[in-house]
C-alpha cells in the first residue's frame, strides 16, 4: 500500500481518539455540570456515533442500532446540542485549526446551492420547481478553493440562491482574512447574474467571478490567468454532504436539527483534510 493510500481516511461511522478529544471540551464547556453529585449524563461519545450513523443512513432515530445506545437518550442530546449550537462550535474549531496551519485556501472561493426534498415538512421549507411543487428544502454553501465547506444556511428550495449568498457569506464560521490585505475571488454561476448576488459579493469585499446569462462557454483562462477551473469544488463538495442520507432528503421538521447534521458532516470533511496533515493514516 502506498503512502498516499495510507492517508486517506475511510468513511468516517464514529468518532475516533483524535477526534473525540478535540470535540469532548466544546461538549463539556456547552453543558456544563451543575451538580457535583447525582446521576451521570449519558455517554456523549456513543450519543455522537449515533448522530453520525443516523446521519449517514438517514434511519428513523428508533432504529439505530442498541450498540449505539437508546435511541430517545441520543436524539435528545442531538436536539440539545443542535439547539447550543454545538455542531457549528465543533465545526468552527476544526476549520480554525486548520487555518492556524494555514491550510483554509482564502485566495479562491466558491458558492452555490442545492435542492433537496423535505419528507415531513417543517421549517424553512417551500415548494420545490424542480420537483413538482413538493416540499423541498435548499442549502447555499460557501467553500474554500480546494472545497473545504467554510459557511452553510438553509432555507425553503424556493428561495433564490442569490438572494441567499448575503447570509451564506456570513455564516462563515470563522474570522474571514481582511480583504484589504487578503484579496478574496468569489466564483458562482449564472444564478447570481443580478443585482442581488453581484451587491452580497460586492459588500463582502469579494472580487466576483459570475458566469454572464447568455454567455457562451469560453476557454477557462479567459476568467482565470492561471487556466484553473474554480468554481466545480463547491458542487463536489455538496455531492460528499448528499452522501449522507438524511442530508440528501430532509427527515427533520425542525430546521436547526437538519442545520446541526449539515454542519457536523462539514466539520468531518475538515477533519479528513487535518487528518491528512497530520500524517495520521
Amino acid at each position: 500500500m502506498t503512502a498516499d493510500r495510507e492517508s486517506i481516511l475511510p468513511t468516517i461511522w464514529e468518532v475516533s481518539d483524535d477526534l473525540w478529544a478535540r470535540i469532548e471540551p466544546i461538549l463539556a464547556a456547552a453543558w456544563p455540570s451543575a451538580r457535583p453529585r447525582g446521576r451521570h449524563h449519558a455517554d456523549w461519545r456513543r450519543c455522537l456515533n449515533g448522530i453520525i450513523y443516523q446521519m449517514r443512513t438517514g434511519c428513523q432515530w428508533n432504529a439505530l442500532p442498541k450498540v449505539l445506545g437508546d435511541d430517545s437518550t441520543v436524539h435528545r442530546w442531538y436536539q440539545r446540542w443542535c439547539r447550543l449550537g454545538v455542531m457549528e462550535k465543533i465545526w468552527a474549531d476544526l476549520v480554525q485549526t486548520c487555518d492556524d496551519l494555514g491550510q483554509v485556501h482564502w485566495d479562491w472561493q466558491s458558492a452555490d446551492g442545492c435542492m433537496g426534498k423535505a419528507r415531513h415538512g417543517g421549517d424553512h421549507i417551500g415548494k420545490n420547481p424542480t420537483d413538482r411543487g413538493k416540499n423541498g428544502t435548499k442549502r447555499s454553501i460557501v467553500v474554500d478553493e480546494q472545497g473545504g465547506p467554510l459557511g452553510v444556511v438553509i432555507d425553503g428550495a424556493n428561495r433564490h440562491d442569490a438572494k441567499l449568498l448575503k447570509a451564506t457569506i456570513e455564516a462563515i464560521v470563522i474570522e474571514r482574512p481582511d480583504p484589504k490585505e487578503h484579496e478574496q475571488h468569489l466564483c458562482l454561476d449564472k444564478a447570481y447574474d443580478n443585482p442581488s448576488g453581484q451587491s452580497a459579493a460586492s459588500e463582502a469585499q469579494y472580487t466576483p467571478h459570475i458566469r454572464r446569462i447568455g454567455e457562451e462557454k469560453t476557454t477557462v483562462t479567459a476568467k482565470h490567468p492561471d487556466g484553473k477551473p474554480r468554481r466545480w469544488v463547491v458542487e463536489r463538495t455538496l455531492s460528499w454532504l448528499n452522501r449522507c442520507r438524511a442530508i440528501l432528503v430532509r427527515y427533520a421538521k425542525n430546521g436547526k436539527n437538519y442545520l446541526g447534521l449539515v454542519q457536523l458532516a462539514c466539520s468531518l470533511i475538515w477533519y479528513r483534510r487535518l487528518f491528512r496533515l497530520n500524517g495520521l493514516g
